[in-house]
């Protein structure tokens, strides 16, 4: 969890350093879609600081008041993030449609160019590791944070291609229409986010491919039991909760039960890290013959 900590520190670090370049590329340019660009800069601090705050939140213990932890704290962050997104998008439409109504004079393009081109490539290494360790250590945050700023990445590029044309063919109504599409893909960027987090808020079972992974470690691993069935999944930030009912036979006693509970849990957990397991143990007149058959 500490590295997870240290990766949401970094991404305002590198935050501040990409919008001081974006900025001074409009300085040097008055294009208002290097500014609109600058703007997504902006919220893209204020999302890395949700995100190490809930991230610090999330990998606080369990306490009495939350006995399950205080993972969904990262879709919370999620969520946050992307209305702090559609707000940036607010503002860049704003500054696009008054461009629009009268466009200005783009100076300096191809040094603004440049620089906001550098600041480019620091979002795209910069994302890439955020979502790559995102996924590895199973943080919504720093994902959420990741594909930000991989449309952020795709907005600066199209921005550095039509500021070009808008240089070299003097159309200056191709400025405030660029910031416009830049101010499209933030706001579709914000709905993704939102829509993703809900769902972990919501208790979305774990994927298809995941689901099918747990099925058959239980099924290989339940030696003595019968079956295993109402098997149920969630996850929650970095966990990932796992509950079912295992039928045994009826005169098994209960040491053996607990045996049996306690290989599967084991196995589980080699196979799916931080998992919490709950198995609800059921005489084998409650075998539903629909479930998960032991091997």
């Amino acid at each position: 969890m500490k590295r997870v900590q240290l990766l949401a520190a970094g991404s305002i670090a590198v935050g501040l350093v990409v919008l001081a370049l974006k900025y001074l590329a409009y300085h040097l340019t008055g294009s208002v879609a290097l500014l609109s660009d600058a703007i997504e800069s902006i919220v893209n601090i204020a999302t890395a600081i949700v995100a190490l705050l809930a991230i610090r939140f999330a990998a606080q213990p369990a306490d009495t008041n939350h006995p399950y932890g205080h993972h969904k704290a990262e879709y919370l962050s999620a969520v946050a993030e992307g209305a702090l997104i559609v707000v940036a998008a607010l503002v860049i439409f704003r500054e696009a449609w008054s461009a629009l109504q009268t466009p200005r004079i783009v100076a300096e393009p191809w040094i603004g160019l440049a620089v906001n081109g550098a600041a480019t490539a620091i979002n795209a290494i910069w994302c890439w590791v955020l979502i790559t360790q995102g996924r590895r250590r199973k943080s919504p945050a720093l994902v959420a944070d990741g594909r930000h700023l991989f449309t952020d990445v795709v907005s600066s590029a199209g921005v550095l291609v039509g500021v070009s044309l808008a240089a070299i063919t003097g159309y200056r109504v191709l400025d405030p229409i660029l910031a416009a599409l830049v101010g499209l893909n933030v706001l579709w960027a914000g709905w993704r986010v939102m829509k993703e987090s809900v769902g972990g808020l919501l208790d979305e079972a774990v994927p298809e491919e995941e689901l099918a992974r747990i099925r058959a470690i239980i099924a290989a691993n339940a030696d003595g039991a019968i079956e295993a069935h109402d098997l149920r999944t969630r996850h929650a930030g970095r966990m990932t909760f796992v509950d079912f009912h295992l039928v045994v036979k009826g005169q098994m006693s209960v040491t053996e039960a607990h045996d049996i509970c306690d290989r599967l849990e084991r196995a589980l957990k080699a196979e799916i890290e931080d998992a919490l397991i709950s198995i609800h143990v059921e005489p084998d007149d409650k075998a539903k013959h629909s479930g998960i058959v032991v091997l």
